[in-house]
């Protein structure tokens, strides 16, 4: 009898439980962050800047409760003033419009800046120059320029166009023409290439329409691409969502997969256009998505600069052709065991050389060849990670690099500058925080945005010269988002044993240190980037789900972006692998912080954090208990070409049929929620598809969501739709809870 009641008790009670509704408060809080909403209750998150065209200054915006504030600043006193009487603007256009505007919103779509007393203003369609001394509103009519074709020469000669897809010179005095091709046709067009994006409506169709060329300085020779479709095969996509089509429309585009030939070629051919001379590089074909043929014209009449990188990107080649003679001189090689990334290249032939941001070294670094000699000098030397180049001012470079510093989280961006021969390294952001910098096009002057993932941000003009701060733009306020709470930042030790690696953590508002928490893995382990939060402004939003009662974190382990090129080859031929030090630093965390739950652990991720929240709960299913996975790329054997073979390699071999999520279906025993747009023609749903028709034979419960009008992001109503699901999947199968769908957004 006892063991009867026992029963009945323990039955009362999960119905109990089932009938638990998580607070619609959670929901309110967890819609104010995010990052569409986020913006209406903070000011200041980032200020742009916009500098005046003749040099003298810059004109920004900044917002506050009383609406946004237009101001100037003059680099010549530092002073930062109104732009224009906001009072005054707001009664004229009041006047223009009809209807009334207030100062603090004066609904500008543009500004333009003509001069110190004139502005151009834009409002939807209509354009109005503002007199600020006289005070005056009038409407504002562009002058009609004079049409100038893309494919007309500089010194205006000459004009190159297309008939019958080859390619034609017109000289524009004389009026006659002349064939420069004979051999095109509607799969090999001359002057054309295939954008990313481009889709084909039905199985016949031509594809959108392309025409470009590129001009020498001197107007002497044209480079153009024949576009090269003859052998390419189509990726095929079902769109179901028209209303007023009762089949689906079927869409196609050209994409290769790992390791296919058949797909669209992009040919580097070179014109004279005065005697019709062609010239080809001698190097193997390359394709449109995954290694185009780049080129830089020379000052010096018919030579060009180009950079050649082999399929599988072991190798990497800088080469000069001269196309008076023909001939190619290799300038530099690199290759690589793994893989080369991060490889650019800039020419300075004022000196004679080409400079080139490479990892050679184990670091990414700056390096240049002597073009005669072909000496290789390493200008930069140090264990750290160059981001970006901004700016050559004829003396020295400046570029934004990361981890210079010790004790300075090895993320954060800081502006240095070093001459040509490597010498005068200085640093031009003292403040070791993340720099998010934008330049002068003069290179005299920086807009510096200055935060981290718990220090708002705060906007500061900095003379480059002199380093000096010369006015502060604003600071970042978050005080109307009572509930904010920063995150805990974090490290812990990767699977290496040696190496720090770098996270964070977002709580609930109302946090409470005694409670057990489940945590959800936010995973993009993506190794072109990484995740570690550097700006105050991307943190933000991170704190959404948290509110419905989780711990969220983001993490970076071996194998992500931005560090050295040992860490980044942890993830080559191992892209799952990643997910061990995610594994790692929640263990880690869970030992210093009692309120971290190891037996509720979530995760999610899109695109290739797709492929990480399906591949968790498939290659670490007794740790992930939850997954919802959006647009994954599931099978890299099924994904678009360049991204897999730069980080899983090529020739395709067992290590991809190692790492799908596919292969990996029977070992599902947690909650999976698969999701993906119905023409998503970036990942297409043809591997998310596969990977459920894998779980249904291994006989395995999964949940799956399709978006039919919705590509690689989904927007509008169909993001709120995904949002909610995703969070009321979590709140079911982590929290134990019942979700609400019906909240206000």
């Amino acid at each position: 009898m006892k063991y009867f009641l026992l029963s009945i008790a323990l039955f009362s009670y999960h119905l109990a439980r089932s009938q638990e509704q998580i607070s619609k408060a959670n929901y309110e809080r967890a819609i104010r962050f995010l990052p569409e909403n986020i913006g209406s209750n903070t000011y200041n998150l980032r200020i742009g800047p916009n500098w005046f065209d003749d040099g003298t200054g810059l004109w920004f915006k900044t917002e506050s409760t009383d609406g946004t504030k237009y101001q100037k600043l003059y680099f010549k006193d530092g002073k930062i003033t109104e732009l224009f009487k906001h009072e005054t603007l707001a009664q004229l256009l009041s006047n223009a419009l009809g209807k009334p505007i207030q100062k603090g919103n004066l609904g500008l779509d543009d500004v333009k800046y003509v001069n110190s007393k004139e502005l151009i203003l834009s409002i939807g369609p209509d354009k109005y120059l503002f007199n600020t001394r006289k005070n005056t509103l009038t409407p504002y009519l562009e002058a009609r320029k004079e049409e100038i074709h893309a494919n007309r020469s500089p010194d205006g000669r000459w004009e190159v166009y297309t008939e019958n897809y080859n390619l034609y010179v017109r000289n524009l005095s004389t009026g006659e023409t002349k064939a420069l091709s004979d051999d095109g046709s509607r799969d090999y067009a001359y002057g054309s290439w295939y954008n990313w994006s481009d889709l084909m409506e039905g199985e016949n169709a031509d594809r959108p329409k392309h025409f470009g060329v590129e001009w020498s300085r001197n107007s002497e020779w044209i480079h153009v691409n024949i576009c090269d479709t003859r052998n390419a095969h189509k990726m095929y996509l079902l769109d179901w969502s028209i209303d007023s089509l009762y089949r689906p429309k079927l869409l196609s585009y050209f994409r290769g997969s790992p390791g296919d030939t058949n797909m669209v070629y992009h040919h580097t051919v070179f014109f004279n256009v005065r005697t019709g001379k062609r010239v080809e590089p001698n190097l193997p074909g390359v394709t449109t998505h995954i290694n185009p043929l780049r080129h830089t014209w020379s000052s010096k009449d018919g030579i060009v600069y180009l950079r050649y990188d082999s399929r599988g990107y072991k190798t990497v080649e800088l080469l000069q052709l001269d196309l008076n003679t023909g001939s190619q001189t290799s300038i530099y090689k690199e290759e690589s065991e793994t893989n080369i990334d991060n490889f650019d290249f800039e020419l300075l032939e004022d000196f004679n050389r080409v400079y080139f941001f490479s990892e050679r070294s184990g670091w990414k670094q700056i390096h240049y060849v002597d073009l005669e000699t072909k000496k290789l000098v390493d200008v930069t030397k140090g264990k750290y990670f160059i981001n970006e180049f901004m700016h050559f001012d004829g003396q020295s470079l400046y570029f934004m690099a990361s981890g210079v510093k010790e004790g300075v989280n090895p993320y954060y961006q800081k502006l240095y500058k070093i001459d040509l021969e490597g010498d005068h390294f200085t640093e031009l952001t003292p403040e070791d925080l993340h720099h998010d910098l934008r330049m002068s096009e003069d290179g005299r002057y920086a807009c510096d945005n200055i935060s981290d993932a718990v220090t708002p941000t705060r906007t500061i003009i900095r003379d480059l010269k002199t380093g000096k701060v010369i006015a502060e733009l604003g600071k970042a306020d978050v005080s109307p988002l009572q509930d904010y709470r920063a995150p805990k930042l974090f490290k812990a030790l990767a699977r290496d044993h040696k190496t720090t690696i770098y996270g964070a953590l977002w709580l609930p508002s109302d946090f409470d240190e005694s409670k057990k928490y489940p945590i959800i893995d936010a995973s993009y382990t993506g190794p072109h980037t990484h995740e570690f939060p550097v700006e105050f402004r991307y943190s933000l939003s991170s704190q959404s789900l948290a509110e419905l009662g989780f711990i969220v974190m983001r993490v970076d382990g071996l194998g992500s972006a931005g560090r050295s090129k040992a860490f980044h080859d942890h993830s080559y031929r191992n892209l799952g692998g990643n997910l061990e030090d995610h594994i790692l630093a929640i263990r880690q965390m869970a030992r210093k912080y009692s309120w971290i739950d190891t037996n509720r652990v979530g995760i999610y991720g899109h695109s290739a954090g797709g492929y990480d929240a399906g591949h968790a709960v498939l290659a670490y299913p007794d740790f992930y208990k939850v997954a919802v996975a959006s647009s994954g790329d599931h099978d890299h054997r099924m994904e678009k070409a360049w991204w897999p073979e730069m980080y899983m390699g090529w020739p395709v071999d067992s290590a991809y049929h190692k790492q799908s999520n596919v292969t990996m279906a029977s070992n599902l025993t947690g909650k999976l929620l698969l999701v993906h747009g119905g023409i998503d023609e970036n990942v297409n749903p043809s591997a998310t598809f596969k990977l459920a028709e894998a779980l249904i034979r291994a006989d395995k419960q999964f949940d799956l969501l399709i978006l039919p009008s919705q590509r690689h992001g989904y927007v509008g109503a169909y993001r709120k739709y995904f949002i909610k699901t995703r969070w009321n999947y979590f709140v079911e199968h982590l929290l134990d809870l019942e979700p609400i769908w019906e909240i206000e957004w």
